[in-house]
């Protein structure tokens, strides 16, 4: 099942829906972190027919989730501009997964700043240069032109192309979340010996109103600044087949060697 049906699943008005995780939407035992933060926004997004553009999300990855799970979300506050809605998923073990989103409108302002750094891409994958993953594995439903990550790298930073084998008529919000995360945690690429990692948490903020990109390939890098006692945190910057950056996050990875 692709995103698109996923997200079809959804109710507009609804506050609860009921929605099944195919396995082959999975990483180990749990959903994918990209589907599932992109559930919670499907759910919020639909608590109000006027909502603002996104701007911001505060996802916490508190426990595994599959197969059948309940995406519940709520309007916390509702200003002029602004709108937090809180979005949960519960799964058989409860909550699995909790997010505050927030939805503003733009206003005019004298700052017109952008600090990010301006990579060098390399070519946008042809198709004879793209690939995808194990059918069984989320990133067989994702194209990228690398393999995603080799151990003994010594580098804390992985970037790459991604894009969803099938991606017309995604809400553009929606695929970015969703794909955003698809990188493997960068700390892995400083690591020498196999074993578990798992994000804690993701905090994301929106560059634009409308993001877009040509054929689906969004530029996705994430740089590790800190790994120790357990634990990294790393950066996160999407851009679009343009070089503009889109969509910047950070995240609390735990580590399990």
């Amino acid at each position: 099942m692709n995103l698109a049906s996923l997200l079809a699943q959804f109710a507009p008005g609804a506050s609860s829906h009921i929605v099944s995780i195919p396995p082959t939407w999975h990483q180990g035992r749990t959903s994918y972190g990209g589907l599932s933060s992109v559930l919670a926004y499907q759910a919020a997004k639909l608590t109000g027919e006027d909502l603002p553009p996104l701007q911001s999300a505060q996802i916490a990855f508190v426990g595994p989730l599959a197969n059948q799970v309940e995406v519940t979300a709520k309007i916390l506050r509702r200003g002029k501009n602004t709108a937090f809605v809180k979005s949960e998923i519960l799964g058989s073990d409860g909550v699995g997964l909790s997010c505050t989103f927030i939805f503003m409108n733009r206003r005019h302002s004298h700052l017109d700043y952008e600090g990010l750094p301006k990579p060098e891409l390399p070519p946008v994958p042809t198709p004879e240069t793209a690939r995808s993953g194990p059918p069984e594995f989320f990133t067989g439903h994702m194209q990228y032109p690398d393999k995603r990550l080799e151990l003994g790298m010594a580098t804390n930073r992985l970037a790459s192309w991604h894009r969803f084998t099938e991606h017309d008529g995604l809400d553009p919000i929606a695929e970015l979340i969703c794909i955003g995360d698809a990188l493997p945690p960068s700390a892995m690429g400083l690591m020498t010996e196999k074993g578990m990692v798992s994000s804690m948490n993701w905090q994301i903020n929106m560059l634009t109103d409308t993001p877009a990109t040509k054929d689906g390939w969004w530029y996705l890098v994430s740089e590790t600044h800190h790994a120790a006692n357990g634990a990294s945190s790393q950066y996160m910057t999407a851009y679009n087949s343009e070089g503009v950056p889109v969509l910047t996050g950070m995240q609390s990875v735990a580590i399990f060697v």
